[in-house]
């Protein structure tokens, strides 16, 4: 028989090793419990948030020349209207060259009311007619003169309003044309500038509002601002597109009439796509818009410190070379007139189209000009004014923008933001029109979603 003795310390030992492996199981059983629970808690709290985020409607103003002389705004307001659910739209200024009005805008919104009820059956967020009408304002219908700015609009005002509205977002002001409500909002409340982002489509819109333009850069320069010349155009420049969404070839393919709007569509380009402004709202659908140099549907950009300006005392002639989008100065002596200074008084025809040019006083002449895009310029003036009358020139204005450095130069702030100038994302002679052209196709595959909705 074999016997076993214990001594009492051998026989407490292995009873406190089991006891303290049991409190040890327990213990590490409410700790997975605890991280369980608040892992469950951050999941939740997380999910909330992404939900909180995703919902998030930005503030919006858009400030058009629909109606003027281009019909491809009455497209952007179409998609704008389809994707009512999405923001808050805040006003809808109609700020026209030409013949425009308020009534364009509520015009399409009465397309709108037809088609509610199909896309309040797919989306609860979309906003009532009334409330879109309500804040429909008639902006500036004539151009800056020389001191870009004139005086207040229902459009100004407006812009004014809902900057100063309390909110702990920025109020995205997307400029579909001129910038002259936006420069006169700038002169009346220059403290809304902390309150406001603006994307603006520039190129031609520059061109016919150069000096609202001069007027913003050379005053309020530290404005939020993404000065899009012709990054926008790699929406409807569509050769590398696949066929079937290709300009010509969508209205057939996606949206066949669907809808009072889809049928109105049809009245612009004949159906065409081009919406060369809905880059600005797809800038702020898809992408981190506090972000200008991150991507997005309407586009990078990166940030410019100076836009340039070049000044001619006198005329110029074809070996004056300068950046394409720059504003052209050209300054003239005259006679010393009774006329208020910064009145027209004689103009400036260049490629067929005439431009303004305004008493400076003392005898001094002056007028602006940006090119839409690089080319040669040939001008001429036309005056009563014998010393201003047939003063004849050329110019060269060349990509990338900005161009070289010149001292007359409009000196930015640390937000403004430009064409991104990297060869590789030229689409012909295009700045930057990669950068969107890249999310066409994604960007006209959702609208396609929308539209069936319409069916």
């Amino acid at each position: 028989m074999v016997s076993f003795f214990y001594s009492s310390s051998e026989v407490k030992l292995p009873l406190l090793k089991e006891r303290r492996g049991n409190h040890q199981t327990k213990f590490k059983g409410a700790m997975s419990k605890l991280i369980l629970v608040f892992s469950l808690l951050l999941f939740f709290c997380g999910t909330d948030k992404n939900k909180e985020q995703k919902s998030l409607k930005h503030r919006i103003i858009i400030s058009s020349d629909i109606g003027g002389t281009d019909p491809d705004d009455f497209q952007s307001t179409i998609h704008l209207l389809m994707y009512a659910d999405l923001f808050e739209i805040e006003g809808l200024v109609s700020s026209p060259y030409g013949n425009g009005r308020k009534k364009d805008f509520l015009d399409m919104i009465d397309l709108y009311e037809h088609d509610l009820a199909r896309l309040k059956a797919q989306s609860s967020g979309f906003p009532h007619p009334d409330s879109l009408r309500a804040v429909c304002k008639q902006g500036a219908i004539l151009g800056a003169p020389y001191k870009g700015c004139n005086s207040t609009t229902e459009g100004s005002d407006w812009i004014i309003k809902c900057a100063k509205k309390p909110s702990d977002q920025p109020l995205w002001v997307l400029v579909w044309g001129g910038l002259e409500d936006l420069a006169q909002a700038l002169h009346d409340a220059p403290e809304i500038k902390k309150k406001i982002k603006v994307y603006w489509i520039g190129g031609p819109n520059k061109k016919w509002s150069v000096n609202a333009y001069s007027y913003i850069a050379e005053n309020h320069a530290d404005l939020w601002m993404i000065e899009a010349n012709a990054t926008y155009r790699g929406w409807f420049m569509d050769s590398e597109s696949p066929d079937d969404i290709k300009g010509d070839a969508y209205y057939d393919n996606y949206i066949q009439e669907r809808g009072t709007m889809g049928k109105a569509f049809k009245n612009y380009y004949a159906g065409e796509i081009k919406m060369g402004d809905t880059p600005s709202l797809a800038y702020v659908m898809n992408g981190d818009p506090d972000d200008p140099m991150s991507e997005s549907w309407g586009g990078s950009f990166i940030p410019i410190k100076r836009s340039s300006r070049t000044v001619f005392n006198g005329n110029s002639t074809a070996s004056d070379t300068v950046a394409a989008y720059a504003v052209l100065e050209w300054r003239f002596k005259g006679p010393e007139i009774s006329i208020p200074m910064d009145s027209a008084c004689f103009t400036m025809e260049i490629s067929g189209q005439k431009w303004p040019g305004y008493y400076l006083g003392n005898g001094n002449y002056g007028i602006r000009y940006s090119s839409k895009k690089p080319e040669t310029g040939t001008y001429l003036t036309i005056s009563d004014i014998p010393e201003l009358d047939a003063q004849a020139g050329q110019y060269i204005s060349v990509t990338p923008w900005p161009g070289k450095i010149d001292p007359n130069d409009y000196l930015l702030g640390s937000n403004w933001f430009s064409d991104r100038p990297e060869p590789q994302l030229f689409i012909e002679e295009q700045q930057g029109a990669k950068t969107v052209s890249k999310y066409r196709e994604a960007f006209l595959m959702d609208w396609a979603k929308r539209w069936k909705w319409l069916k």
